[in-house]
């Protein structure tokens, strides 16, 4: 009895100082919040980009246009010349940003946009900052620069104290900003799934993310900064400056060690692929890979979405009608994939009622998150036997070009779907609770059969014995169909994956954190 009291007196003075963490946090974020801001209006000649895209929505009234980008390096490529034409603004958010090769790479970009005038305004989430805001505090000493983080941590410095900060805050620090999205001078945006970093651009060392983005022109860009404003000028984002007041930046120090970088020999093939591509007016040239939809929107959670004061229009109540409306096919590209038992009946549903329901998301041995494979696992069987196809993506992908500089090693990242061969979305969402529940979100909902003709040929070639496993269900156990045609394996253990990836995907699938994850 003795032990079990001390038990509750912890927990009372835990709870206690929990609630005044969060009581003092809330005090400091409204004296910390910054200035408010809003997206610069356009002109029309007023930039490069007003006069290379003004004629383009003239000719296309009332419609956005969209470019579907899958190669890692145009992905970096077209995020670079996007910089390099910015003459008014650049409005860029992210759940994080590495200090590496490409991320340092468009972080010169972003500063020689600042230096010749455009306001930078860069807002991210703090969870993978880790308090170390020496680059951030450079950045943000630019008169023209901006830093923003998404609900951060007061302690930066100390790890210790942050470790126990976030503790105290345990219930509101697990939510955090997923979304991704690169807006130039109002008139360009990009909105996919790829985080700022090298894996995402093909030069990581281990594993390089397959992804998707969308080039987007039009009313779909204003949408982009409509939403980017909302989440800038909310009560859940600070000012790095305010954060860390006792530190200051380095900018010229910075300036510096960017300049070496780009002079190091990671940096050609990427500074190649640039002088190759030209100008973003010769990305913009190739009209006929550019799609032009009056039925193209931005979808989103808003911020307060952390807060949980949001109570309507969030993102998954938009999407999962038009998933649930689905007659003929269903497509789903989803790297974290935890249906629960909720998402296993409506694709079951879909399934018996005839549509064919194809569902893409890691092997264990390719996943960058084993405890969400852990979850996963547990809803191979119930899908399989409700009809539903089931591919998981190799470790490494042989004819893909994955990774021109960096592994051949291969992990899926991109969150997509299309339905019916008319319509899809590109975003940030995982079909994951934590994507539901605790991250906000954002993507593109459109109708175009060209369009979605283009991303279900990527889904078909992902999908291909050459990239992903099949699995099916062998006297009621699951199985991995490796290779095709006459050439066929099957497999009844996780492909490719080391015992201890094994053990620690099981040991965690029986953990009660699937709400977590």
């Amino acid at each position: 009895m003795r032990l079990v009291g001390i038990i509750a007196i912890c927990a009372i003075l835990f709870v206690l100082a929990s609630l005044a963490a969060v009581y003092s946090y809330g005090r400091f974020a409204e004296r910390a919040r910054g200035v408010p801001s809003t997206a610069l209006p356009v002109a029309v000649d007023e930039t490069l980009l007003d006069r290379i895209v003004a004629p383009r929505l003239k000719e296309h009234p009332d419609k956005s246009g969209l470019l579907l980008v899958t190669s890692n390096l145009q992905a970096f490529a077209i995020r670079a010349l996007a910089a390099r034409s910015a003459e008014r603004s650049l409005d860029l958010q992210y759940y994080y940003w590495k200090d590496d090769l490409t991320g340092g790479l468009l972080a010169r970009e972003l500063i020689a946009a600042a230096d010749r005038g455009a306001r930078v305004r860069v807002l991210l989430d703090d969870i993978n900052t880790k308090g170390d805001d020496s680059t951030y505090l450079a950045l943000d000493s630019h008169p023209n620069i901006e830093i923003r983080l998404f609900n951060p941590a007061r302690s930066r410095a100390n790890d210790l104290r942050r470790g126990v900060e976030m503790a105290l805050r345990a219930f509101s620090v697990t939510r955090r900003m997923h979304n991704k999205a690169w807006i130039t001078d109002g008139r360009l945006a990009i909105v996919g799934g790829r985080n700022i970093g090298d894996a995402y651009f093909g030069a990581a060392e281990l594993s390089n993310f397959r992804d998707m983005d969308l080039m987007l022109l039009g009313p779909v860009v204003h949408q982009a900064e409509a939403v980017f404003d909302d989440y800038w000028n909310s009560r859940v984002v600070l000012p790095v400056s305010s954060l860390s007041v006792t530190r200051k930046g380095d900018l010229q120090s910075l300036r510096t060690r960017l300049e070496d970088l780009a002079s190091s020999s990671g940096a050609k093939p990427y500074l190649q692929r640039l002088r190759e591509a030209k100008s973003t007016e010769s990305v913009l040239a190739e009209q006929r890979s550019i799609h032009w939809t009056a039925s193209a929107r931005i979808v989103s959670d808003p911020a307060e979405k952390a807060i949980s004061a949001a109570k309507e229009n969030w993102l998954l109540n938009t999407i999962f009608p038009i998933i649930n409306a689905a007659a003929r096919e269903l497509h789903i590209i989803s790297p974290y994939f935890i249906p629960g038992d909720q998402g296993v009946a409506a694709l079951k549903k879909l399934a018996t009622n005839g549509t064919n329901v194809t569902v893409l998301t890691n092997s264990l041995a390719a996943t960058d998150v084993m405890a969400v494979h852990g979850a996963y696992a547990h809803y191979r069987e119930p899908l399989l036997a409700g009809g539903v196809n089931l591919y998981e993506l190799r470790p490494e992908i042989v004819r893909q070009d994955i990774s021109l500089f960096g592994s051949s090693g291969a992990s899926l990242h991109t969150k997509a779907f299309t339905v019916d061969g008319k319509s899809g979305f590109i975003g940030s969402f995982n079909f994951d609770p934590r994507s539901i529940s605790l991250n906000t979100e954002m993507g593109v909902l459109f109708e175009d059969r060209v369009l979605t003709a283009e991303v279900n040929a990527v889904f078909a070639d992902e999908i291909s014995p050459a990239s992903s496993y099949r699995l099916l269900l062998e006297n009621g156990k699951i199985a991995w169909q490796d290779g095709g045609d006459s050439n066929v394996k099957m497999l009844r253990s996780e492909p490719e994956a080391s015992i201890w990836r094994r053990l620690a995907a099981t040991v965690i699938g029986f953990l009660p954190i699937e709400s977590q994850l």
